[in-house]
């Protein structure tokens, strides 16, 4: 007869153990979180059929609408017209065009509507004429004041605390884990590592020109005008290939201009998965998809789950939004 106070004592022992830590606690329990945890438990179990060495364990991720918030426009442009406008306040001759005379006066729309070009010329006279060390230093003071236009809150607030989430258990299961964005890749790195535990070397992003040159008496590199890498659309894939030789494992996204990484990932032989952050909630963040004109999103909701791609609703498979929201 197995005593009462044994069985007591048994029972304390019992509680006393940790229960098994939910590794995505503001995933609400549906099949989004299920679908992930299922994969990372195939692809790390060494007696499943689909195990994956940790060599191979690799999963990249866009960063702007997947990593962090996106909305009204990239947080690096909101950078690129502070940084700006406080460049001509100095030496108004800088702008040259009226795509930069409206970006200095704060007329967004005025600035952005030549498209692409517009926006590559203001991100290339804002972020050129100095060290990659001191513009990394401005990104960082600038991202210790600065507050986002509707919310208020500091940018690097306003990373997904999902995404947190999926990044650390991801590594706690020997993932490598990589940003690869359309971002500038000096802007994310002065961030990236505080933010979300991605280190400089992980960090794919588009590139400006840059030269080496002794300043000083100091060993320099340089930003220079120009652009020399746009990491986004079908550079995104060309920017794995180039810095990491290998096809992830798992790829997430937000948007088309990530469509052609999802597709070239999620072909690869053996297990897969790829992963579309869809923007539903307009109440705890903003909804946007097909008409967007930041983040459009129209082939990764036509094709992704015929691809066998996650579509992840923001607004029904997330608990909590923000990192920075108590």
């Amino acid at each position: 007869m197995i005593r009462p106070i044994f069985i007591s004592a048994f029972a304390s022992v019992l509680l006393a153990v940790p229960a098994l830590a939910d590794p995505l606690p503001s995933w609400n329990d549906t099949d989004a979180k299920t679908t992930i945890i299922d994969f990372v438990d195939r692809v790390t179990d060494p007696t499943s059929s689909d195990y994956v060495t940790p060599a191979d364990r690799i999963a990249v991720f866009d960063n702007d609408g997947t990593l962090w918030a996106e909305q009204p426009v990239y947080f690096q442009l909101f950078f690129a017209l502070d940084r700006l406008r406080a460049l001509a306040a100095a030496d108004p001759s800088i702008l040259t065009s009226d795509t930069l005379r409206a970006a200095a006066e704060g007329n967004l729309e005025a600035a952005l509507a030549g498209g692409e070009a517009a926006l590559l010329e203001i991100v290339s006279v804002s972020h050129s004429g100095l060290s990659v060390d001191a513009y990394q230093d401005a990104v960082r003071d600038w991202l210790d004041t600065a507050r986002h236009p509707v919310t208020g809150m500091a940018y690097d607030e306003m990373t997904y605390q999902p995404m947190l989430e999926l990044l650390r258990y991801l590594r706690d299961e020997d993932f490598a884990t990589y940003i690869v964005s359309g971002g500038g890749i000096h802007f994310m790195r002065a961030f990236a590592e505080e933010a979300y535990g991605i280190p400089p070397e992980n960090v794919i992003g588009s590139a400006g020109k840059t030269s080496y040159a002794v300043v000083d008496g100091v060993p320099t590199v340089l930003k220079d005008p120009g652009i020399a890498f746009i990491d986004d659309k079908e550079g995104k894939p060309v920017g794995i290939d180039t810095h990491i030789g290998k096809r992830p494992i798992l790829v997430g996204g937000n948007s088309d201009g990530d469509f052609a990484m999802l597709e070239w990932a999620t072909a690869g032989d053996g297990p897969r998965l790829g992963l579309i952050v869809h923007h539903t909630d307009g109440q705890r963040e903003f909804a946007y998809d097909r008409d967007s004109h930041i983040g459009q999103l129209v082939r990764g909701l036509d094709e992704g789950p015929g691809r066998g791609w996650l579509i992840v609703d923001m607004a029904n498979d997330w608990s909590r939004i923000y990192s920075g929201q108590r």
